[in-house]
């Protein structure tokens, strides 16, 4: 997920939420007189037959279309005689669409998946625009995915109360040319020195940017730590004054950085190019497994590397929901029922490198092979060692405030 809902329309959703109150404004298809909620696994695929499942979420990843599309739309076709149709489409749009819709009372919504997670998902949820719970109803949740999992049952620190399941994991790494810098950063105080070794070439995406709002969160728990703010009260002066550590760091950060930290680039996209061009000589991305991909197709040079803080990395898991009043509410539960199959997991750690949600202590010996053999490629940290410095995400209501005290205390100071 690459952007956040707008502050325009979080007050609309807010204004949604509060006209919605006592209506949770979900509509249940039926097939034969039966809702899907009371519906088996096998007569959700009975009434998914022959239909279309339109797929809504971020469409910058040119890699995960060409999957999607060649890969898991045949798969459901076949094996369900399911079409997907996939919709790119930045999240805070989706969400208008899908407000839009709610408020006009349309009952057959055009939108049915929805790529998700984060501060989105906790606002969609509490205003009622997703249809739910419905994951004890996946076969595939139930085998294979670690039920237990704060990955699972959390997301961004928020309750998910089975209204929406997992896609696949991401993990902040930063990235650098070994053969440019061969020193790589281990904390924030050698990033500083990094970033005064290579003045005006090194900078972070702006925030809200979700690569550029990772990486401060990073800066913020190797200077403060984590723990004060897995419970920490959503007040601005609160958080404020928690992070002015990092705050001062940042702004100590500025005038080493491109442009003199006055502007920042303003996506992660953009400063790809920039990384890859040569007039960055530091990246970072939640792609944790990604840069072998682009050593293989050239954008990196093969001493390119993929590296962490000694304390650690902010990961997260991505989800599939279903919005409240999606049309094939079936289709779209058999569809993210597949997602988490085995077969499909290991099919994207091998085309993509995306880190695999299902459990590996849950898979067959057969199964496990299917992992086993994936070659993570070069330039990537081992994912032993990247797993054992995952570090959790902060509550979702203290991230845009963060982003909102960043974009005062921080540019162009």
């Amino acid at each position: 997920m690459k952007k956040r809902i707008a502050a325009c329309f979080m007050t609309v959703v807010m204004m949604f939420g509060l006209a919605a109150c006592g209506n949770n404004g979900q509509k249940e298809d039926t097939a034969g007189g039966k809702k899907e909620s009371d519906m088996t696994f096998d007569e959700l695929k009975e009434a998914a037959k022959g239909s279309t499942v339109t797929f809504y979420g971020w469409g910058g990843d040119e890699l995960l279309n060409e999957w999607l599309d060649d890969v898991f739309a045949p798969a459901m076709k076949e094996e369900y005689d399911i079409t997907m149709e996939r919709v790119p489409m930045d999240i805070d749009q989706v969400l208008s669409q899908l407000l839009g819709e709610l408020q006009a009372g349309e009952k057959d919504g055009s939108i049915d998946m929805i790529w998700i997670n984060g501060e989105n998902f906790q606002s969609a949820k509490e205003n009622n625009m997703l249809y739910g719970p419905f994951v004890e109803k996946l076969p595939n949740f139930e085998e294979y995915i670690d039920t237990e999992s704060e990955d699972v049952t959390l997301d961004f620190a928020y309750p998910i109360e089975g209204y929406e399941a997992p896609y696949g994991k991401a993990q902040m790494v930063m990235i650098a040319d070994t053969a440019v810098t061969p020193d790589l950063p281990k904390n924030t105080d050698e990033l500083k020195e990094f970033a005064e070794n290579n003045k005006g070439k090194v900078t972070y995406p702006a925030l809200p940017d979700f690569t550029g709002s990772v990486f401060v969160r990073n800066v913020i728990y190797d200077i403060c730590g984590y723990e004060q703010f897995l419970d920490m009260e959503a007040n601005k002066e609160t958080v404020k004054e928690a992070i002015e550590p990092a705050l001062e760091y940042l702004r100590q950060l500025n005038p080493y950085l491109w442009n003199e930290g006055k502007t920042f680039p303003d996506s992660s996209t953009t400063m790809d190019n920039m990384f890859a061009d040569g007039e960055l000589v530091l990246n970072m991305t939640y792609d944790a497994f990604g840069t072998s991909i682009k050593i293989e197709d050239g954008t990196y040079t093969e001493t390119t590397q993929s590296f962490q803080f000694d304390k650690g990395t902010i990961g997260n898991t991505n989800f599939m929901a279903i919005a409240a009043n999606s049309g094939n509410k079936a289709g779209a539960m058999v569809a993210i029922n597949e997602m988490m199959s085995p077969k499909i997991q290991a099919d994207r750690y091998d085309t993509m490198k995306v880190l695999p949600v299902v459990d590996y202590d849950k898979l067959s010996d057969e199964q496990k092979e299917a992992f086993d053999k994936v070659e993570l490629g070069k330039g990537n940290i081992p994912q032993d060692e990247l797993l054992s410095k995952r570090l959790p995400e902060m509550p979702a209501k203290l991230v845009p405030i963060i982003e909102e005290i960043w974009l005062e205390e921080v540019v162009g100071k």
